[in-house]
This record gives structure tokens, C-alpha cells and sequence, in this order.
């Protein structure tokens, strides 16, 4: 009986990935028999990564990248094509935040760095645009393959403080949508475009955010776990199920979702 959430030879390209939640998304799917390209600008992480893996066993290749540069981008698909001839899955991982597009307690909206608001933009809406433009090329020739682009809690309730980095993540979610459209309708039923909104989880980005020096929970961290009816922040590998079902036949059907794995901070209230 076949497996519909096998991945097995599936040529998967992860932007972001030698970040925290990027780097458990390319230990699973190398795990899980695909042929994983890790595509980061960090290439001292990058190089790490690929290392480990190979060490494991797996099929990965690792490729510095820009999600902001075309040039850059077209580099890493003539590359990806010459090793594997397809891609079968996009992951559009790649994002971040800045402090001046984050309004501090003492401070309001007109404080707000609007260049730092732009950097942001540009880089969680711009560094999917990009890539996507640049990768789906391949599954519009092959007729087939998906694409999953991560979203965030922030995109569908607003979160104190987080100004640029929730507008450009809502901006997220409606491009999924509108990509599901823009491709099934003008390339076939063969192409899939859905989102994913991770809640807390703790990582490089907003480590500082959540903890204090000696590890334990600073005061904001204690206001959104009070707001989690789980009472816990999540774990990369705690993604990797949806992931799964995105990235394998399992979800041939399911186009233009999002789905949320937050611990239930979405649905609870007061």
C-alpha cells in the first residue's frame, strides 16, 4: 500500500534553513529519504549543517543565497536543476525581525524606524515573492509540486509591540492565498500553495525577547504563556508533522490554508 506522506526522493529547497527551526525541517525531511537543499546566507551555519547531515546519511546540499537578490537566486536554480533535474517542494523559511520595527513599552507609533519597518517587509514578503518566482518554474514544467510558506501567530491576531514584522506576515498569508489561485488556475491541479503559523517557539530571533541571562522567563514570555492553554513554548520538531503532510501527496487536495500550531494561543481567551 503506498504511503501517502512519504517523501522519499523528493528534491526539497529550504530558505532559512541553517536557522533553529530550518535546521530541524532538514535533519526530518533527509531522515525521511528527500533530497534536501539548505539555502542560507549564514554560510559558516550552512556548511555546518550540510556536514552534519551528510554525517547522517543524508542526500543535502548546501548553497549560500539572498532572498533579495535575483541574480543570486537564479544562481541557486541553475545549480539545484543541474544536480537533480526538479524541485518537488519550496519552503519558504527565510525571515526575521528588527528592534526598530518593534514599538518598547516606553514608546508609541511615531517612534517607529520606518526604515527598519521596510527592512522587514522586504524580507518576510519580498524573500518569499523572490523565491517563489524563481523556483516554481521548475514545478510549472514538472506540473506538480508545493509550496509552503511560513506565516506566524503575529499575521492573524496583531501582537503588542511587534509592528513590521506582523504586517509583513500577514502580507504572507494573503500571497499564499492569492498563489493558490494564480497557479492552479493558468498550471493545473499538480500545484499547491499553503502557509503554516507557528506560535512561540523559541529561537535566535527572539531569544533575548523571552529569556533573560539565567535562562529564565522574562516577563513577556510569562504573559503569552498565560495565554497558551498549552502553558508551554513549542518545539521545532513539533512542526514537522504538518510539514509532512504539506510537502507529501497526503495534501494533494489542500491549497490556500494556513494552518496554525501554537499550543491553542489562537483560540483561547479570557
Amino acid at each position: 500500500m503506498k504511503n501517502l506522506f512519504s517523501v522519499q526522493d523528493k528534491v526539497i529547497v529550504i530558505t532559512g534553513a541553517a536557522g533553529v527551526l530550518g535546521t530541524s525541517m532538514v535533519h526530518h525531511f533527509a531522515e525521511q529519504g528527500a533530497k534536501v537543499v539548505i539555502l542560507d546566507r549564514n554560510e559558516e551555519a550552512g556548511r555546518r549543517l550540510e556536514e552534519e547531515v551528510k554525517a547522517e546519511g543524508g542526500e543535502v546540499m548546501f548553497l549560500y543565497t539572498d532572498v533579495l537578490d535575483k541574480q543570486v537566486l537564479e544562481g541557486n536554480y541553475t545549480e539545484i536543476m543541474a544536480r537533480y533535474g526538479r524541485i518537488d517542494v519550496l519552503i519558504n523559511g527565510a525571515g526575521g525581525n528588527m528592534a526598530g520595527a518593534t514599538i518598547a513599552p516606553d514608546k508609541t507609533i511615531f517612534d517607529l524606524d520606518i526604515e527598519a519597518v521596510r527592512k522587514v517587509v522586504d524580507l518576510n514578503l519580498f524573500g518569499i515573492i523572490l523565491p517563489t518566482m524563481t523556483f516554481t518554474r521548475a514545478m510549472i514544467e514538472q506540473k506538480q509540486g508545493s509550496i509552503i510558506n511560513i506565516s506566524s501567530e503575529s499575521a492573524i491576531r496583531p501582537l503588542t509591540r511587534v509592528a513590521g514584522y506582523g504586517v509583513a506576515k500577514a502580507a504572507v498569508t494573503n500571497f499564499t492565498k492569492y498563489m493558490c489561485g494564480e497557479l492552479a488556475t493558468k498550471y493545473g491541479d499538480g500545484l499547491r500553495v499553503n502557509a503554516i503559523a507557528p506560535g512561540f517557539f523559541i529561537t535566535e530571533q527572539n531569544r533575548t525577547l523571552l529569556l533573560n541571562p539565567d535562562g529564565s522567563y522574562t516577563e513577556r514570555s510569562k504573559t503569552i504563556l498565560a495565554h497558551t492553554p498549552y502553558g508551554r513554548f513549542g518545539e521545532p520538531s513539533e512542526l514537522l508533522g504538518t510539514l509532512q503532510w504539506l510537502a507529501s501527496d497526503a495534501s494533494k487536495f489542500v491549497s490556500g490554508t494556513m494552518t496554525v500550531i501554537d499550543g491553542g494561543f489562537d483560540a483561547f481567551s479570557i
